[in-house]
């Protein structure tokens, strides 16, 4: 266990208890009539969600950016959001979603099919700007088609149900999704932790990677069903939520030795903390109805990644 783990390991346990209590109204065990029900039915379930989707995100974009070694990779930007939405909608297009699981399937599929469309179109010996343009057409074909679908909705009520749900939000999610989310998700978590040493060894180049007896073909479909079951498994609970794989490793790499493998596991509890503290904000923000997570996080977002291309251009300069 490195420094960053434990680190975010203890911010995160602080944060959990501040989070049930947050709201429009602070909960106060003490005195606040059935409070007992808003913290087990409300509270914690979105705490709970708000964590797994975080700590998958957090875990997918530190291993993307490993892979690709580039540190400007994020399963939004490189389309694996898109394309995990794109499933989505197309199963609330059909009205598939009225399945509790068929929504979750739809969204896995669309997410690994992103990432392998990216992995065939980029390989894996390109530079920044071929994965970063693959990335661009893999979003741009998927948000096309969402917007196809969004215009040819079937009725008002759908296309209202898919506008709302692709700005992201944990709002009234209950046990249902944390059910559907917590085994996927850590599944795909554990996959992408299983990638970590052949990571740190791709580090030194393909070449290299393969002279020391990595697979490149087992990792390349180990990320894919990592990143697919993660980022597929938190679009379907909550819609679009972005940056959260931008942001976090970047903040978890200077607290420790910077290799691919010692990213993953604390870039999760990073991520589940900045997703629990983030709609723990939203929550309590005077607005006159509480602003969407996905919105919320890209705004947050946006200005980071714009400083990191800023710094960028300057080392290069």
């Amino acid at each position: 266990m490195n420094r960053a783990t434990l680190m975010f390991g203890v911010l995160l346990a602080l944060a959990l208890p501040l989070s049930l209590l947050a709201g429009r109204v602070w909960l106060d065990p003490a005195s606040t009539p059935n409070a007992t029900i808003i913290l087990a039915e409300l509270r914690l379930p979105r705490a709970v969600l708000a964590m797994i989707v975080g700590g998958g995100l957090g875990a997918a974009g530190a291993a993307m950016q490993g892979y690709l070694r580039n540190p400007l990779a994020d399963p939004g930007l490189f389309g694996i959001a898109p394309g995990a939405a794109l499933g989505a909608v197309v199963a609330l297009w059909f009205g598939y979603a009225a399945s509790a699981w068929l929504l979750p399937l739809f969204a896995l599929v669309g997410a690994g099919g992103a990432m392998a469309l990216l992995a065939a179109i980029a390989g894996r010996t390109g530079g920044i700007a071929l994965f970063t343009l693959a990335g661009l057409m893999v979003a741009s074909l998927a948000g096309a088609l969402t917007a196809l679908a969004i215009s040819m909705a079937p009725n008002a009520f759908a296309m209202s149900e898919i506008v709302l749900w692709l700005n992201g939000a944990l709002t009234d999610r209950s046990w249902r999704e944390v059910w559907i989310a917590a085994p996927l998700v850590t599944l795909g978590v554990v996959l992408l932790w299983r990638t970590g040493r052949s990571l740190d060894a791709l580090t030194l180049g393909e070449p290299v990677a393969r002279s020391l007896g990595i697979d490149t073909s087992k990792l390349l479909w180990l990320l894919i069903l990592g990143i697919g079951l993660t980022v597929g498994a938190s679009v379907a609970v909550a819609g679009i939520i972005g940056f959260v794989g931008l942001i976090v490793p970047h903040l978890v790499r200077p607290l420790t030795d910077r290799r691919p493998s010692q990213l993953i596991v604390p870039s999760a509890l990073a991520g589940a903390l900045l997703v629990l503290v983030a709609d723990s904000v939203v929550r309590v923000l005077p607005l006159v109805t509480e602003l969407r997570l996905g919105i919320a996080l890209s705004l947050l977002g946006a200005p980071f990644f714009l400083c990191l291309l800023i710094r960028m251009r300057r080392g290069l300069a």
